[in-house]
């Protein structure tokens, strides 16, 4: 799942056994390198559409493909993690990964779209089969006291990921000007080679390390299976308050990703003569207030309920899309820049609220949440279509406005449980 999305609690190092020390490193090492994975292609959009003259749906296309491979691969990830267990899974993903890092090499000689997208699509379909096993596999590197400790450690690394992506992106990949030249532009459509290559190399390198370091027993195990799964799945179905949470994600991840995704077009469009690669930065700038605004909302969870204090998120978000699709230039980019301080509680808020009181449905229904990631894919091409067919990727923000504005809804209906909860009963 998108890179973001860790869970909200204090940071601090974990406590582990010295025999899983090696071990767990090299695990907390993936949460770093899917969050660069991720947020590289917020570059690679901007970078897609000036070589290949694309409309704004078009570049979209590249979160579509990514985060098809996500949606497609959760599944049978699974499967095949309790077929062989944790370290097998890890390392399988590692190799989808690092081959789709390959892939861009024969994109970029062979100029085409199409291929780059396949090659987007391969690496999600290795970050599924990663991000299926990390997190279990995490909590099984020592005491089960200190589980969650370890995992939000772990998931401190993602948005530092994220912002090693952007960053390499900016240095690498994007342009200092814009001279239009076709000459540029057929040079830009190789300069996605250095920095995939050297993803790859470090990818297919953790590899072998992984493969190489001896593992825990317990962190070898294949999951249990639960055979009562189908079932469980349609009394999900008859819960109209858990598939509103299953839609919220939905609508979050998508605005999530979206904004981010468009961050630079806008920019571009915003402020002429900006360059590309000023707004690779202010988009760092905003993934840095991503994380503030994720230990600023984990202090202030601790004295306002989870629903309430997203609900005043959620609301801000959807003023600020707002703002920048009515107003834009520089307030409007400012407007968009700062949506990331207000998104950073909503994933974790919405998967707790929505798994509330499941019980024992609790596991199939954190997987259907986790497939609703899919939401990457469909609001980022929609925001594209909106862009496209209103002439101004101003247009485009109303979209994660609307989408804001279905999270906030949840939460507000969260608040008013007894009214929304008589609906929920089995």
């Amino acid at each position: 799942m998108p890179p973001a999305n860790a869970t909200i609690g204090s940071v601090a190092a974990p406590a582990v056994e010295p025999t899983s020390r090696r071990a767990l490193i090299l695990v907390i090492g993936l949460f770093f390198l899917w969050g660069v994975a991720n947020n590289l292609n917020d570059v690679l959009i901007a970078h897609f559409r000036r070589v290949f003259a694309l409309g704004d749906f078009q570049s979209g296309l590249v979160q579509s493909a990514f985060y098809l491979g996500y949606f497609c691969f959760a599944i049978p990830a699974a499967l095949f993690m309790q077929r062989f267990g944790y370290k097998a899974a890890v390392i399988f993903g590692l190799g989808l990964f690092g081959a789709g890092a390959l892939l861009f090499w024969p994109a970029s000689t062979a100029l085409s779209y199409a291929f780059f997208l396949l090659a987007l699509f391969v690496i999600a379909s290795g970050l599924a089969f990663l991000e299926t096993a990390a997190n279990p596999m995490v909590a099984e590197l020592g005491s089960a006291d200190s589980a969650e400790r370890r995992l939000n450690f772990a998931q401190a690394f993602n948005p530092l990921g994220s912002i090693t992506g952007v960053t390499l992106g900016a240095l690498l990949i994007l342009p200092g000007a814009d001279d239009g030249s076709t000459q540029a532009v057929i040079a830009d459509a190789q300069a996605v080679r250095l920095p995939y290559m050297l993803i790859a190399a470090v990818v297919l390198g953790w590899a072998a390390l992984l493969g190489a370091t001896r593992f825990p027993a317990k962190a070898l195990r294949q999951p249990r299976v639960d055979k009562g799964s189908a079932a469980a799945y349609l009394a999900l179905l008859a819960r109209p308050r858990y598939l509103f949470g299953v839609l919220a994600q939905f609508f979050y991840v998508g605005a999530q990703v979206g904004v981010w995704s468009y961050l630079i077009r806008y920019v571009d469009a915003a402020l002429p003569g900006f360059g590309p690669r000023n707004a690779a930065w202010l988009l760092t700038g905003s993934l840095a207030l991503f994380m503030v605004g994720r230990f600023v909302g984990s202090a202030l969870l601790a004295r306002i309920s989870g629903a309430r204090l997203m609900l005043g998120f959620a609301v801000a978000d959807t003023l600020l899309c707002l703002f920048a699709s009515l107003v834009g230039g520089t307030a409007g980019v400012a407007a968009l820049v700062a949506t990331s301080f207000f998104m950073s509680i909503m994933y974790p808020t919405i998967f707790v609220l929505t798994l509330r009181g499941l019980g024992p449905l609790t596991k199939p229904g954190a997987s259907l949440i986790v497939m609703a990631i899919i939401g990457g894919a469909v609001i980022t091409a929609l925001m594209g279509l909106a862009s496209d067919t209103a002439g101004t990727i101003r247009a485009a923000m109303a979209v994660p406005a609307i989408c804001f504005a279905g999270v906030a809804l949840f939460a507000r209906l969260h608040l008013r449980d007894r009214i929304f909860a008589a609906a929920t009963l089995p």
